[in-house]
């Protein structure tokens, strides 16, 4: 299979980096993508993109829960990573067994980050927000 880049992109084409995540930890402490690109992640052939952010307002976690109710999701904050957790599972039309699809995933949180003012919420287009301001300095 031959691939062609399309006529906007650069005869250099797109370094790598920008689409794939780093096999090693960044030194900011973040893995995958710098934070400063905002791009889109692909987590599987199965479910759509994510993106992580982090700028001086806030670290921003987006993941694409389409398949999954509200119910059927968990976020936690572990040591220095915000956790997602989704499963769900419902009986086969046929009554022959159930059906379970579920997906685990752990970001990072960047040093910095007040993780106890953590929130969460899903869109109504399926698509989970987390969110953590950034801690506030004195001086």
């Amino acid at each position: 299979m031959d691939f062609v880049l399309p006529a906007t992109l650069p005869a250099t084409g797109i370094s790598w980096e920008k689409f794939l995540p780093p096999l090693i930890p960044r030194l900011n402490g973040i893995y995958g993508q710098t934070s400063e690109l905002g791009l889109l992640i692909p987590d599987n052939q199965q479910t759509s993109c994510t993106q992580v952010n982090c700028d001086p307002s806030g670290f921003r976690v987006q993941v694409d829960v389409k398949l999954f109710s509200p119910e059927d999701l968990l976020v936690k904050v572990t040591g220095d990573f915000v956790e997602v957790q989704g499963k769900h599972e419902e009986k086969k039309k046929d009554g022959s067994g159930t059906m379970t699809r579920q997906f685990s995933r752990r970001y990072r949180i960047p040093e910095g980050v007040d993780t106890l003012a953590l929130e969460s919420a899903v869109s109504p287009e399926g698509i989970l927000m987390i969110y953590a301001p950034m801690l506030q300095t004195q001086g």
